[in-house]
Protein backbone atom coordinates (compact mmCIF):
# COMPACT_ATOMS: atom_id res chain seq x y z
CA UNK A 1 0.00 0.00 0.00
CA UNK A 2 1.33 2.96 -0.94
CA UNK A 3 2.33 5.46 1.89
CA UNK A 4 0.55 8.82 0.91
CA UNK A 5 -2.63 6.83 1.03
CA UNK A 6 -2.48 5.02 4.06
CA UNK A 7 -2.11 8.42 5.69
CA UNK A 8 -5.12 10.25 3.63
CA UNK A 9 -7.51 7.18 5.41
CA UNK A 10 -6.33 7.73 8.83
CA UNK A 11 -7.01 11.28 8.58
CA UNK A 12 -10.27 11.09 6.64
CA UNK A 13 -13.54 12.17 8.97
CA UNK A 14 -15.27 8.81 10.08
CA UNK A 15 -18.27 9.40 7.78
CA UNK A 16 -21.22 6.96 6.99
CA UNK A 17 -23.28 7.02 3.78
CA UNK A 18 -26.60 7.81 4.29
CA UNK A 19 -29.58 9.07 3.10
CA UNK A 20 -30.63 11.47 5.59
CA UNK A 21 -28.41 14.52 4.78
CA UNK A 22 -25.62 16.31 6.60
CA UNK A 23 -28.02 18.27 8.64
CA UNK A 24 -29.42 14.96 9.94
CA UNK A 25 -26.51 13.61 10.75
CA UNK A 26 -25.28 16.54 12.41
CA UNK A 27 -28.19 17.08 14.76
CA UNK A 28 -29.36 13.36 15.41
CA UNK A 29 -25.94 12.02 16.14
CA UNK A 30 -25.73 15.22 18.31
CA UNK A 31 -29.06 14.19 20.45
CA UNK A 32 -28.10 10.83 20.61
CA UNK A 33 -24.41 11.79 22.06
CA UNK A 34 -26.39 13.34 24.95
CA UNK A 35 -28.81 11.05 25.33
CA UNK A 36 -25.50 8.45 25.74
CA UNK A 37 -24.26 11.06 28.35
CA UNK A 38 -27.75 10.74 29.83
CA UNK A 39 -28.15 7.06 29.74
CA UNK A 40 -24.44 6.58 31.28
CA UNK A 41 -25.18 9.08 34.09
CA UNK A 42 -28.47 7.66 35.06
CA UNK A 43 -26.74 3.67 34.75
CA UNK A 44 -23.84 4.98 37.25
CA UNK A 45 -26.48 6.41 39.31
CA UNK A 46 -28.41 3.19 39.13
CA UNK A 47 -25.18 1.38 40.27
CA UNK A 48 -24.32 3.64 42.80
CA UNK A 49 -27.99 3.25 44.41
CA UNK A 50 -27.52 -0.82 43.91
CA UNK A 51 -24.24 -0.70 45.59
CA UNK A 52 -25.37 1.76 48.92
CA UNK A 53 -28.64 0.12 49.24
CA UNK A 54 -29.59 -0.65 52.74
CA UNK A 55 -32.61 -1.10 54.85
CA UNK A 56 -35.69 -3.83 55.31
CA UNK A 57 -35.96 -3.90 51.39
CA UNK A 58 -32.82 -4.49 50.68
CA UNK A 59 -32.47 -7.65 48.50
CA UNK A 60 -35.76 -6.29 46.33
CA UNK A 61 -34.33 -3.34 45.99
CA UNK A 62 -30.76 -4.11 45.42
CA UNK A 63 -32.01 -6.46 42.45
CA UNK A 64 -34.59 -4.24 41.12
CA UNK A 65 -31.57 -1.76 40.34
CA UNK A 66 -29.61 -4.29 38.95
CA UNK A 67 -31.68 -5.31 36.82
CA UNK A 68 -32.07 -1.44 35.39
CA UNK A 69 -28.69 -0.90 35.09
CA UNK A 70 -27.93 -3.83 33.22
CA UNK A 71 -31.07 -2.79 30.89
CA UNK A 72 -29.42 1.25 30.60
CA UNK A 73 -26.06 -0.24 30.08
CA UNK A 74 -27.30 -2.62 27.40
CA UNK A 75 -28.92 0.55 25.50
CA UNK A 76 -25.64 2.25 25.87
CA UNK A 77 -24.13 0.42 22.66
CA UNK A 78 -27.52 1.08 20.45
CA UNK A 79 -27.67 4.78 21.27
CA UNK A 80 -23.84 5.00 19.71
CA UNK A 81 -24.25 2.85 17.13
CA UNK A 82 -27.08 4.70 15.45
CA UNK A 83 -25.02 7.85 15.79
CA UNK A 84 -22.38 5.98 13.81
CA UNK A 85 -24.52 4.37 11.58
CA UNK A 86 -26.14 7.90 10.57
CA UNK A 87 -22.11 9.01 9.43
CA UNK A 88 -21.60 11.10 12.94
CA UNK A 89 -19.51 10.55 15.84
CA UNK A 90 -20.45 9.62 19.43
CA UNK A 91 -18.60 10.17 22.96
CA UNK A 92 -14.99 9.48 23.22
CA UNK A 93 -14.80 9.18 27.23
CA UNK A 94 -16.19 10.52 30.74
CA UNK A 95 -14.88 13.87 30.55
CA UNK A 96 -17.28 14.36 27.61
CA UNK A 97 -20.23 12.84 29.22
CA UNK A 98 -19.70 14.86 32.10
CA UNK A 99 -19.87 18.16 29.78
CA UNK A 100 -23.39 16.45 27.96
CA UNK A 101 -24.88 15.01 30.74
CA UNK A 102 -28.32 16.59 31.67
CA UNK A 103 -29.32 13.98 34.67
CA UNK A 104 -27.56 14.90 37.77
CA UNK A 105 -24.60 13.06 39.70
CA UNK A 106 -25.76 12.26 42.85
CA UNK A 107 -22.50 11.81 45.61
CA UNK A 108 -23.97 11.99 48.73
CA UNK A 109 -22.42 9.74 51.41
CA UNK A 110 -25.78 8.24 52.34
CA UNK A 111 -29.33 8.35 50.64
CA UNK A 112 -32.02 6.51 52.01
CA UNK A 113 -33.99 3.79 49.75
CA UNK A 114 -36.76 5.35 49.44
CA UNK A 115 -34.88 8.82 48.31
CA UNK A 116 -32.65 6.47 46.02
CA UNK A 117 -36.08 5.35 44.67
CA UNK A 118 -37.91 8.24 44.04
CA UNK A 119 -34.65 9.87 42.24
CA UNK A 120 -33.97 7.39 40.21
CA UNK A 121 -38.16 7.57 39.11
CA UNK A 122 -37.82 11.13 38.35
CA UNK A 123 -34.55 11.08 36.49
CA UNK A 124 -36.31 8.01 34.39
CA UNK A 125 -39.23 10.03 33.99
CA UNK A 126 -36.62 13.05 32.83
CA UNK A 127 -35.06 10.67 30.51
CA UNK A 128 -38.09 9.91 28.75
CA UNK A 129 -38.85 13.29 28.51
CA UNK A 130 -35.38 13.82 26.66
CA UNK A 131 -35.94 10.85 24.80
CA UNK A 132 -39.57 11.91 23.43
CA UNK A 133 -37.63 15.44 22.10
CA UNK A 134 -34.86 13.46 20.30
CA UNK A 135 -38.29 11.57 18.64
CA UNK A 136 -39.46 14.60 17.45
CA UNK A 137 -36.43 15.60 16.00
CA UNK A 138 -36.13 12.13 14.33
CA UNK A 139 -39.50 13.22 12.56
CA UNK A 140 -38.35 16.71 11.81
CA UNK A 141 -35.63 14.87 9.49
CA UNK A 142 -37.39 12.01 8.41
CA UNK A 143 -35.06 9.30 10.37
CA UNK A 144 -37.54 6.51 11.29
CA UNK A 145 -35.30 4.18 12.25
CA UNK A 146 -33.77 6.21 14.71
CA UNK A 147 -37.23 7.52 15.88
CA UNK A 148 -38.42 3.43 16.00
CA UNK A 149 -35.21 2.43 18.67
CA UNK A 150 -36.52 5.69 20.45
CA UNK A 151 -39.94 4.32 21.29
CA UNK A 152 -38.24 1.22 22.49
CA UNK A 153 -35.96 3.19 24.69
CA UNK A 154 -39.43 5.40 25.79
CA UNK A 155 -41.35 2.20 26.88
CA UNK A 156 -38.20 0.95 28.79
CA UNK A 157 -38.01 4.13 30.57
CA UNK A 158 -41.43 4.66 31.09
CA UNK A 159 -41.53 0.58 32.87
CA UNK A 160 -38.63 1.68 35.00
CA UNK A 161 -40.26 4.56 36.59
CA UNK A 162 -43.55 2.49 36.84
CA UNK A 163 -41.19 -0.17 38.95
CA UNK A 164 -39.66 2.39 40.68
CA UNK A 165 -43.00 3.84 41.98
CA UNK A 166 -44.53 1.05 42.78
CA UNK A 167 -41.63 0.19 44.58
CA UNK A 168 -41.25 3.34 46.56
CA UNK A 169 -44.93 3.07 47.91
CA UNK A 170 -46.10 3.53 51.46
CA UNK A 171 -48.05 0.81 52.55
CA UNK A 172 -51.36 2.17 53.21
CA UNK A 173 -53.40 -0.15 54.26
Amino acid sequence: MDKAVGKTRQKAPLRTPNRLGDNATRDVSAALATLLADVFALYLKTKNFHWHMSGPHFRDYHLLLDEQGEQLFAATDDIAERARKLGGTTLRSIGHIHRLQRIADNDAEYVTASDMLAELRDDNMRLASYLRETHGLCDEHGDVATASLIENWIDEAERRVWFLYEAGRRDLS
